[in-house]
């Protein structure tokens, strides 16, 4: 996924910065009524308008693969806390819930190799995602012996199932939420607003310059948002500390088993 975000933010920047050129290259042939003031005041007032849809799109992009990002970072903060929460439930619970209570510390320990596998290396489980289904069944197999214990045992199955919808709330979230046609249509406006700068503007070395520039920064600005809608394959990656210290709380120290 990085290589395939590098390469569209070096095609972005690519064609935006040829477009500024071929607006260069188009007016130097262009004729001089054809760039006179009211002409240009006249396509300014054009692309002015082409230039603040394209900054209003890009902002919201940010704000939206920001919002995404942050809400998934939320989830994994969340269910992190409920695996200890459900954790210490079982512990109160007693000797009797040691089974459910070795599954979830295998399912905790195979999601977090799932998500981050460079820091704590891959799941060597099969089917990992059934650890938790296998759980919550050990779990409703108990036989509380008082009210104390089926307070206990009602608890974390009502616990685990919260952790069962963020897990799969997450695997559905996995998916880019970015669509290509709607990427397609900005790189376009984009292109064009250069090419319209390029037609009116000096044709000097300065000038190429700072087309480059601003090139590579708009790109950047776009591949910066396709790492964020992509949290855990990307560059820009969900934090592992909360998951980390869950890890600790349960015993498995640094992902160990």
């Amino acid at each position: 996924m990085l290589e395939h975000d590098l390469s569209f933010a070096a095609l972005v920047c690519g064609c935006i910065f040829l477009g500024a050129l071929a607006g260069m290259s188009v007016g130097a042939r262009l004729p001089a009524h054809h760039l006179d003031k009211p002409t240009e005041d006249a396509v300014r007032i054009a692309m002015g308008t082409l230039a603040t849809m394209t900054a209003l799109v890009l902002g919201l992009l940010v704000a939206a693969a920001r919002s995404s990002f942050d809400t998934r970072a939320g989830e994994i903060t969340q269910m992190a806390g409920d695996l200890i929460l459900l954790d210490r439930q079982l512990v109160r619970y007693g000797p009797g819930a040691d089974e459910a209570r070795q599954i979830l510390r295998r399912y905790a320990l195979h999601g977090v190799r799932a998500a981050w596998p460079d820091e704590f290396g891959r799941s060597d489980e099969a089917k990992g995602w059934m650890l938790l289904e296998t759980a919550q069944d050990r779990i409703g197999a108990l036989a509380p012996e008082d009210d104390a214990h089926r307070w206990l045992r009602d608890r974390a199955l009502e616990v685990s199932g919260v952790v069962a919808r963020t897990r799969w709330l997450l695997d559905v979230q996995r998916a880019s939420s970015l669509q290509g046609p709607f990427l397609g249509v900005l790189v376009l406006w984009l292109t064009a607003l250069f090419a319209s700068f390029g037609v009116f503007a000096p044709r000097n070395g300065t000038v190429i310059v700072a087309m480059l520039v601003c090139s590579i920064s708009i790109a950047a600005s776009i591949y910066l948002i396709l790492e964020m809608d992509r949290p855990f394959g990307g560059a820009i990656r969900i934090p592992s500390a909360p998951m980390r210290e869950m890890l600790v709380r349960l015993g498995l120290p640094e992902g160990g088993s």
